[in-house]
């Protein structure tokens, strides 16, 4: 079989070389000739565990290439991918379409034989149907179907999500459609992966409520964490009591400083706008944004009062920038926040990131870079573990001891136990747990 995928980002270029290691013919196209020749010359314009070796193999063997000309890589395919960018559009939080749109004209324009166009980006409801329509409208003698496939890849574990998938979701009203999209994905009936095929407007409400959902439980165990520091509880053994209850599964119920990325943010608000335009509430998805983006501006507050009540002159050593491990994404990162309100109240910020300082530098350029985790410490008033890249996990506590100025760490991913940081020297602040309390008289003091 042969495909092409327009847009190289994140869904775009991991799609498409996992449908190339399947054994399919893949064409990638992309209209930023920077990128066609950077991955030409086998570089990655994202980070992505194993993503490098898979494209060069796949490259070496002739089943993917790249180009920046649309109308010869359309020819002859199967199925025609659309995996363009959807960000937030300013003013109203719905997702700006306009990339989809341009990309559905432009392949109306170029289609000369019969082929699946597949909309992969994901989209608010009734997208598809604008997609056939300028399809019809800009090819009205051409033959064409149009379907739905959402992507649910994780950052950081894109690949493995790729080819061993809890389900795979095709929205199709044309039984040509439904047999493309099902030989495509062949290879992953041998581990009898689900194959969910529905018509197009629900296999795009899926993906929305999927993510939605998801960015429900980290909210709600990030407010029973709150709780948890009231009442003298430990979020953790909580999140394992209900998390082993089949009906809730335990995943996703990790405490932390807010969710971010390029999904959950930008899909809530784009499900709520859908929800309103269509007079249907959806009060509970409304209320995850917002509780969501005032917890990091209250992770900023913590921090604060966690260094005595004022950070002013003070310097902080930051351990991680992106949003979560094995990625350099940036978007939406509680870093984007709290680090700002930080330096706003007057502290230096010493930062190390593992993969996300280049995009860091352009959206903080105030910081404080460093070459690596010990070199934030040095002299550092604070200690804070902001994402919980692996190397971040077995710190060696006693020279982090040594080398910060006030022996503080304040963890907002929960990595250390309270017991090791106490027994290193250390006063320590987590998330909704009982950490090594900090007396006033000990604030004052590393103050």
């Amino acid at each position: 079989m042969r495909i092409a995928v327009i847009g190289t980002g994140y869904v775009g270029l991991v799609s498409g070389a996992c449908f190339s290691e399947f054994g399919v013919s893949v064409v990638c196209v992309d209209k930023d000739e920077a990128k066609i020749a950077q991955l030409r010359r086998g570089e990655m314009p994202i980070y992505e565990p194993g993503l490098e070796a898979l494209v060069a193999a796949n490259a070496a063997a002739g089943r993917l290439s790249f180009t920046t000309d649309l109308k010869p890589a359309i020819a002859g395919v199967d199925a025609v991918f659309i995996a363009v960018g959807t960000p937030s559009r300013r003013g109203d939080g719905h997702a700006d379409l306009s990339h989809v749109f341009a990309a559905a004209e432009e392949i109306g324009r170029a289609l000369a034989s019969h082929a699946v166009v597949v909309t992969k980006s994901t989209v608010p409801v009734g997208t598809g149907r604008q997609v056939m329509a300028i399809l019809r409208r800009v090819c009205p003698n051409g033959r064409f179907d149009v379907a739905s496939n959402p992507e649910f890849l994780r950052e950081g574990s894109a690949i493995e999500d790729f080819m061993r998938p809890d389900r795979v979701v095709i929205g199709a009203d044309s039984e040509r459609a439904r047999t493309v999209m099902g030989q495509l994905y062949r290879p992953l009936y041998l581990i009898e992966t689900p194959m969910l095929f529905t018509d197009i407007e629900t296999a795009e409400l899926i993906k929305y409520a999927a993510n939605a959902f998801l960015a429900t439980k980290i909210t709600f165990i990030n407010e029973i964490a709150d709780l948890c520091e009231r009442v003298g509880a430990d979020v953790q053994d909580v999140a394992k009591g209900i998390g082993l209850d089949g009906r809730i599964g335990r995943k996703f119920l990790h405490a932390g400083p807010g969710f971010g990325g390029s999904c959950f943010p930008k899909d809530c608000n784009a499900l709520v706008r859908t929800a309103s335009e269509a007079d249907a509430g959806l009060e509970i998805v409304g209320t995850v944004v917002r509780v969501n983006q005032a917890r990091k501006r209250r992770m900023a507050e913590k921090i604060i009062a966690a260094c005595g009540g004022a950070v002013a002159g003070k310097t902080v050593a930051v351990l991680g920038l992106t949003f979560k491990p094995n990625t350099d994404d940036m978007r939406d990162s509680p870093s984007l926040e709290i680090l700002p309100r930080l330096a706003a109240a007057g502290a230096v910020i010493r930062a190390f990131d593992p993969e996300g300082m280049a995009e860091a530098r352009q959206l903080m350029p105030d910081l404080v870079y460093c070459r690596d985790a010990y070199e934030t410490m040095d002299g550092a008033d604070a200690l804070i573990l902001l994402t919980e890249w692996n190397e971040f996990r077995a710190l060696d506590l006693v020279r982090v001891g040594r080398l910060l100025a006030k022996p503080l760490l304040i963890d907002l991913r929960n990595i250390y136990q309270p017991a090791e940081v106490a027994a290193a020297g250390l006063a320590y602040v987590s998330i909704g747990r009982p950490s090594r309390s900090v007396p006033q008289a000990e604030l004052r003091a590393l103050a």
